[in-house]
């Protein structure tokens, strides 16, 4: 049996001694980029491998410009592979920010094709809530060689971004409204994107709201239009990846994911912005 969206920590513990599970670390911080890997060594799922968000889940900018460009095919195969996955092995994903990094390796794998990834629902706080053990140091697994290619229906580049029926924003509301903007170099969102913070999906412990509600949450965000049409968008591409994993979780499929997301789209001088109502252009932003 492949799961495919959220795994509890008990599934997870009943595993941790199956040579076709592969375990994955994706704790990351933007405003320490070394502090996952940090936070892996001093303690982490016994058996666990570090997956670092810029160097492993991100890449040149080839197909993108944002913060967090994807990586090409060559290089997602040659990451997987070192992780140890294969068309075999079934992927749980955990992190400690409402699955939010995590979600960018199952969404990652889910385009180049492996559907058996599934994201640790509560991360690592669940699993020490539920007293389960952990270890320390560095883990690596035996490589193995992932074959997979990309699935272009699951992205989305910068010039198809107008031409899509429904572009959903994932940041929270106030990055959206462009009243603050602490990253990126202009306020505001993308004309006619509607906003859905990825952390609606889930409750004060870090874990997804049942499915019902999830699926209530995106009929109505959706509306008429079919989820596989919807974009997802946030800052650079990663935390949207979270939205995508509870729309799957909802049991609506899989939308697409605008790649360069706001980082790239806010860089271009002459794309519009929408801020407080107005559109206007980048240049004229303060």
């Amino acid at each position: 049996m492949a799961y495919t969206t959220l795994l509890t920590p008990k599934t997870v513990y009943q595993h941790l001694d199956d040579p076709t599970w592969v375990i994955v670390d994706c704790r990351f911080n933007l405003a320490d980029t070394e502090a996952g890997r940090r936070a892996y060594e001093q303690g982490h799922v016994p058996g666990a491998v570090y997956a670092h968000v810029d160097r492993d889940l991100s890449g040149p900018p080839v197909t993108d410009r944002g913060r967090h460009p994807l990586p090409t095919p060559e290089a997602l195969r040659a990451t997987f592979s070192r992780l140890g996955i294969d068309r075999s092995k079934q992927v749980v994903a955990y992190d400690e920010h409402n699955g939010s990094y995590a979600a960018r390796l199952w969404w990652l794998l889910g385009y180049m094709g492996h559907q058996a990834a599934a994201v640790l629902d509560g991360g690592w706080r669940a699993w020490l809530a539920a007293g389960y053990p952990t270890a320390v140091g560095v883990e690596t697994n035996s490589p193995a060689r992932f074959q997979g290619e990309p699935r272009r229906d699951r992205v989305v580049f910068l010039d198809e971004v107008p031409l899509v029926p429904l572009l959903v924003d994932s940041r929270d509301p106030a990055r959206y409204r462009g009243e603050v903007e602490p990253i990126d170099p202009a306020a505001g969102h993308i004309p006619g994107a509607i906003n859905h913070p990825f952390g609606r999906n889930v409750d004060a412990q870090g874990r997804f709201l049942p499915a019902e509600e999830l699926r209530r949450q995106f009929d109505e965000l959706l509306g008429e239009t079919p989820a596989g049409e919807a974009v997802f968008y946030c800052g650079s591409g990663v935390t949207a990846c979270q939205n995508l994993l509870a729309l799957a979780q909802a049991g609506l499929g899989a939308g697409r994911l605008y790649a360069g997301s706001w980082s790239e789209w806010c860089a271009d001088p002459e794309r519009p912005i929408e801020s407080d109502a107005k559109t206007q252009r980048r240049k004229e932003v303060k």
